[in-house]
C-alpha cells in the first residue's frame, strides 16, 4: 500500500502546480490585464476630472476613484476581505496610516476603505496630461520632496481639506518594503496627526505582496486583507512623545499583520 505523502513532496506538487498556472496567466496578463489597466485609467481619470467639474472632488473620489480601484482587483483578480470597518466614524477625519507592501495596496485603500481620502503625492506627478489636473483639482495635496519645508507648508495648507470625513493617507515606511517585513516609519504622518489635532487610524494590508511584489511586474491573482484598527488619540501624546506614538500605532500595525488570513 503507498504510504502518505511526504511534506516535501506535497510542497514540491503545490510549487509544480502554481508554476503551471503563473505560466497560463502569463498571456492574460500581457494581452488583457495590461490593456484593460490603461484603458480604465485613462477613462476613469477622465470620469474623474467631468465628476469634479460638476459636483465635487468628495464625489469624484468616492465615484470614479472607488469603480476604477475594484474594476482593476476585478479584472486581476483580487478578493479583498475587510475587518474592522466598526472602527471608522462616519463623520470624523483620520490621519490613515498603512503599511505599504505593493502598488496594489492603492487599489485596496482606495476600493475598499469606504471614506474620502485625500493623498499626499510628489510634485513630479504633476506634468502627466489629465492625471496630474485630476490629481490637483482631487484636493489631494502636492508636495516638493525635495524642500522640506515647502512640503511642510504643503501639509499645512491641506488642514482646510480635512474636515467632516475627509482624511489623508499617508504611507510611514515611504516606500515598499521589499522583504515584506514592517519598515521604520517616518514622523511626518505622526507630527501632522498631532498638529491638526486628528486621530491616526492603522491600517493592516496583507496579501498585496504576493499578488504584485514590489519593483517587478510578476503579476499573479490572489487575496488580500484590509484590517481597520482602532483609532489612536493623538491628543493622549505630549509634544515630546511622537516617538512613542510612532511605536505603539507601528505596534498595532505590525500586530495586524500577523493576524491569520
Amino acid at each position: 500500500m503507498r504510504g502518505a505523502e511526504s511534506p516535501g513532496t506535497a510542497t514540491g506538487t503545490v510549487k509544480f502546480s502554481r508554476r503551471i498556472l503563473w505560466l497560463l496567466y502569463q498571456p492574460y496578463k500581457w494581452l488583457v490585464f495590461l490593456p484593460l489597466l490603461i484603458i480604465s485609467t485613462c477613462f476613469f481619470v477622465g470620469l474623474g476630472v467631468v465628476f469634479i467639474f460638476l459636483f465635487d472632488d468628495r464625489v469624484a473620489n468616492r465615484t470614479t476613484g472607488v469603480w476604477w480601484s475594484r474594476f482593476n482587483a476585478f479584472i486581476t483578480p483580487m478578493r479583498v476581505t475587510v475587518i474592522g470597518r466598526e472602527n471608522i466614524a462616519r463623520e470624523q477625519s483620520y490621519i490613515v496610516a498603512s503599511n505599504h507592501q505593493s502598488s496594489y495596496d492603492i487599489f485596496v485603500l482606495f476600493g475598499w476603505l469606504g471614506i474620502d481620502l485625500k493623498w499626499v503625492i510628489k510634485k513630479e506627478l504633476k506634468k502627466y496630461p489629465v492625471f496630474g489636473y485630476a490629481t490637483e483639482k482631487g484636493g489631494n495635496i502636492i508636495i516638493d520632496r525635495s524642500n522640506p519645508k515647502e512640503a511642510y507648508r504643503s501639509l499645512q495648507r491641506a488642514r482646510q481639506k480635512i474636515q467632516g470625513g475627509t482624511s489623508i493617507i499617508m504611507l510611514p515606511e515611504g516606500t515598499r518594503s521589499r522583504t515584506g517585513e514592517l519598515g521604520e516609519f517616518k514622523k511626518g504622518a505622526f507630527v501632522l496627526a498631532r498638529d491638526l489635532a486628528l486621530p491616526i487610524l492603522p491600517v493592516s494590508i496583507s496579501g498585496t505582496r504576493k499578488i504584485l511584489p514590489p519593483k517587478t511586474l510578476d503579476l499573479f491573482p490572489g487575496r488580500a486583507t484590509l484590517r481597520i484598527h482602532a483609532p489612536v488619540d493623538t491628543g493622549a501624546y505630549g509634544e515630546n512623545s511622537v516617538d512613542e506614538l510612532i511605536r505603539d500605532v507601528r505596534e498595532v500595525i505590525r500586530k495586524g499583520l500577523e493576524e491569520p488570513l
